[in-house]
């Protein structure tokens, strides 16, 4: 009888362990009282130096310490409607692409900063490269904070420009012309001349380059334009005359192997060309049509706020001491191939010798980033994205592709604003 009592009560204590394993690891998934649960879509490998911020703040011991919660980008702006309008869920803070914002601020969906900034000084203009600054700053209220520019230039093999295009650089820009020079030359020994990657914001940087923009007004948007028509016309002459690669071929592939002189690509992609011990390379802005008017797409992710009647005060200001944190202590982002929007960041060498800094360590090069934040641009790109790569290699006429692309948006607009 004792040994059945002993052994009941040992089955007992298992089981109690059991259920006050599941309880802990149950509750540790959700938020407690003095926690700062931080949405963002960093799950690739910049994810890793994110989580290094966010451990490195959490060290400092704040009274409200940060969650990072990192999400497929898809997933995550599906979900951030849902959990805003039930109450339920809501981050307390958010990483967004700065295009998102104005319909974010549209929709009713975000809360200024404006009040929480009188305690931060240094959050401000002065403190930021303009470009990613000026997005947050809408009808007058500021519904956002920059964490950095990222913006998508060139990448050039530095022993293939020697050969075949050795002065291309001493205006520190490199021309279409320049470009059609190289890769004719390049032919004959069976190097291509430029890669033809994201068909989005190569195709945007020409447009915008030729004057063009993707909405007059802010509200009607503009994509069947004589302007449109050249960039995919100029990008079409490219893959006709064999400069570019063919349709089917990966650029990336064929530059990381030696076999092409131009990559244009993102800053953020340098880890993975350094994975590559075979590449010489170096980086400088997208390639122009004049050197007389320097374009660089760039996009922006930005710290928001989504409404919360439940958010106190006291988390707030825990947020915004997060905030302070992330704007002198962003370098492990530069790390991951991004260019901090803090400013406070240009004052470390490290920073300065990474080849994305010239981006913002030039007053000009600050210029030429162009970030498109028309609040429609969701659906913009979604039609770029569909037209640009058939219109290019020949798949789509142009000029039909273009009326289309015009359509399908202003349809999509018209059915948004129904809702």
């Amino acid at each position: 009888m004792r040994k059945k009592v002993v052994s009941m009560i040992s089955i007992i204590l298992v089981l109690l362990v059991a259920l006050s394993g599941c309880s802990s690891s149950s509750s540790s998934s959700s938020p407690t009282k003095n926690e700062i649960i931080y949405w963002n879509p960093f799950t690739g490998p910049d994810g890793e130096n994110m989580k290094q911020i966010v451990n490195e703040y959490n060290k400092t011991n704040p009274k409200f310490k940060v969650k990072n919660v990192s999400l497929e980008a898809d997933d995550m702006y599906k979900k951030i409607p849902t959990v805003v309008n039930s109450g339920k869920g809501i981050p307390d803070l958010t990483i967004v692409h700065a295009e998102r914002i104005k319909q974010f601020v549209d929709n009713d969906l975000l809360i200024p900063f404006d009040d929480k900034l009188a305690d931060y000084p240094e959050i401000k203009a002065e403190n930021y490269v303009p470009a990613g600054w000026d997005i947050g700053d809408i009808h007058g209220s500021r519904y956002s904070v920059p964490l950095d520019v990222h913006s998508f230039v060139m990448y050039y093999n530095k022993d293939l420009l020697e050969k075949y295009a050795p002065n291309a650089l001493d205006d520190k820009v490199i021309t279409f012309d320049e470009i059609r020079e190289a890769g004719e030359k390049s032919k004959k020994d069976k190097i291509t001349g430029i890669g033809i990657t994201w068909t989005r914001p190569i195709f945007l940087s020409i447009y915008n380059q030729l004057g063009g923009d993707i909405t007059s007004d802010g509200e009607k948007p503009t994509l069947d334009t004589p302007e449109a028509k050249e960039a995919l016309q100029l990008l079409k002459g490219l893959i006709d005359s064999k400069i570019a690669n063919k349709d089917g071929e990966d650029p990336g592939q064929l530059f990381k192997s030696g076999k092409a002189i131009f990559y244009p690509e993102g800053i953020w992609m340098q880890n993975s060309l350094n994975e590559s011990k075979k590449i010489n390379w170096g980086l400088t802005s997208f390639p122009q049509i004049s050197p007389d008017k320097i374009v660089n797409w760039t996009s922006s992710h930005q710290f928001v706020m989504f409404n919360d009647e439940n958010r106190s005060e006291e988390k707030t200001k825990g947020m915004m001491d997060f905030l302070d944190f992330v704007r002198e202590n962003s370098l492990p982002w530069a790390k991951a191939g991004q260019n901090p929007a803090a400013l406070a960041t240009l004052e470390n060498p490290e920073y300065k010798e990474m080849p994305q800094s010239f981006l913002v360590e030039d007053p000009e090069f600050q210029k030429s980033l162009k970030i498109f934040d028309y609040k429609y641009n969701g659906f913009v790109v979604e039609e770029v994205d569909k037209l640009v790569g058939d219109a290019i290699f020949g798949k789509l006429d142009i000029d039909k592709g273009l009326k289309a692309a015009q359509k399908a948006v202003e349809d999509k607009i018209a059915t948004n604003n129904k809702k």
